[in-house]
């Protein structure tokens, strides 16, 4: 495997006027937790990935991101949370319960 986590952040936008994930702030989270993951020195080959993903069919708890190879996946409400995540499952390892779907 060539990282540690990979994450895919849901930016899919609906033009029909359906909830989703860009609706809910997902493009300012997704640049945070890049910046973020950045910033602490977690990026590159063997560490984080972080990639922008189409709809991953949650559109109801968005935004919303999948950390593999785990498989977990995460809603978000502000840049807290996904410090929270960034703290605890990524570099601790401890996945964020309260925000799992």
């Amino acid at each position: 495997m060539s990282y540690q986590y990979h994450l895919f952040f849901c930016l899919n936008e609906r033009s029909n006027g359906d909830d989703c994930c860009a609706r809910h702030n997902a493009q300012a989270l997704f640049d945070y937790t890049k910046k973020r993951v950045k910033e602490l020195g977690l990026n590159g080959a063997g560490k984080v990935r972080v990639n922008k993903a189409g709809c991953l069919d949650h559109c109801a708890n968005g935004p919303v991101m999948v950390v593999y190879p785990q498989g977990i996946w995460y809603s978000m409400i502000d840049t807290e949370d996904v410090a929270e995540i960034i703290d605890s499952h990524l570099v601790q390892g401890k996945p964020v319960e309260r925000l799992m779907i």
